[in-house]
């Protein structure tokens, strides 16, 4: 996923910067990684396919488990698939990063991923999109696997 504007944020003197790559942790409260993280946490797709459903995104674990139950009707969708698999992927990356200790938003080339305090880089949009996609893995499993 490239999000241009980010180019300038990039620069900020906040930001932590890895190669390449800018961190976001989770909770920095009042930074302009806050801000980025809320976006990453937006997801209106996923959130508004989870509400007709009425599963309940509280960014929880919980949540993960009931989104892998829900009804796939999305796959029928071409044009739906791509962006549900992206929500969800940013989704799947908020609860980790909210919910993890030591989980941080990493963007490398305006591509997020979930850096774990392990070092492990998880491409949580990829993840997503799987998910959309098949059903597989899991979102929950993802998430269990990195706690």
């Amino acid at each position: 996923m490239n999000i241009p504007f980010l180019g300038n944020w990039r620069k900020h003197d906040g930001a932590k910067a890895t190669g390449g790559a800018v961190a976001i942790a989770g909770d920095s409260a009042g930074s302009a990684d806050e801000g980025i993280a809320a976006l990453l946490a937006e997801c209106e797709l996923l959130r508004a396919q989870a509400e007709r459903a009425g599963v309940d995104l509280d960014d929880s674990a919980a949540s993960l488990e009931a989104l892998d139950q829900m009804v796939p009707g999305w796959r029928d969708d071409e044009e739906l698939l791509p962006w549900l698999g992206n929500d969800a992927g940013l989704y799947l990356g908020t609860v980790i990063v909210r919910t993890v200790p030591g989980a941080v938003w990493e963007l490398r080339d305006g591509h997020p991923v979930v850096l774990l305090a392990t070092g492990r880089e998880v491409d949580v949009v990829t993840e997503g999109q799987d998910w959309a996609m098949t059903g597989a893995p899991e979102l929950f499993q993802v998430y269990a696997e990195v706690a």
